[in-house]
């Protein structure tokens, strides 16, 4: 960050100067800065190059961006895996469980949360089977750093998420704060089920969470 010079204000009343000729030498008094003279800013050279170490460019929370109205997300596709589904609108239940979509074809979305393209995690989820085969997010598991999903919004606007990683964990030990934290930027989770299947109980162990942020 460049830092102003400061020059202080001279003036010519204060200005003293008394010359003596002995043997040949000149003596000058000394320039005396006027006490009470404020400092000034000296005045920015246009041609000089900004410090590469500056802060330079910081948004200004007084002016914050214009916001887009992107409405809310359609449809989901994921080009790596052939999926194209529309979404559903999920609630979580009395149990605080987000609810799995009624069509094990259809993935669904988390529409009391964040919509996509909003600054927070926005959650799409989706079965991994059904009882005659599989289901929506059967591949899942598949997705690796780098891919891409697609998320079609009402408002017209298709935005691009980026899978940064995923993680799997039992239902037990389900990473909340993971999933649902507020974070700094547009976000986007994937959940299915994955582990073994119990049949006591007619669910899944585990659950599958891909994570992905908005492609700049």
């Amino acid at each position: 960050m460049t830092r102003a010079v400061r020059a202080g204000l001279w003036s010519p009343i204060g200005l003293l100067a008394v010359a003596l000729l002995t043997v040949g030498v000149v003596h000058a008094a000394a320039l005396q800065e006027e006490p009470d003279a404020a400092p000034v800013a000296a005045t920015p050279n246009a041609t000089e190059s900004a410090n590469p170490f500056s802060a330079g460019g910081l948004q200004d929370p007084s002016a914050p961006a214009d916001e887009v109205d992107l409405g809310v997300p359609k449809t989901v596709r994921i080009p790596r895996l052939g999926v194209d589904s529309a979404l559903e609108d999920l609630a979580v239940d009395a149990a605080g469980e987000l609810q799995a979509p009624v069509d094990y074809d259809t993935a669904g979305w988390y529409a009391e949360g964040v919509a996509p393209g909003s600054i927070g995690p926005a959650i799409i989820a989706g079965h991994i089977d059904s009882p005659t085969g599989p289901a929506v997010f059967q591949r899942l598991d598949e997705l690796a750093p780098g891919d891409e999903i697609d998320v079609e919004m009402t408002g017209g606007r298709t935005l691009t998420f980026v899978v940064t990683g995923a993680i799997q964990s039992t239902k037990a030990n389900f990473p909340t704060s993971d999933v649902y934290d507020n974070v700094p930027a547009p976000a986007l989770r994937l959940i299915t089920c994955a582990g073994d299947f119990d049949r006591t109980i007619g669910h899944y162990t585990d659950n599958l969470i891909v994570f992905a942020s908005l492609a700049a």
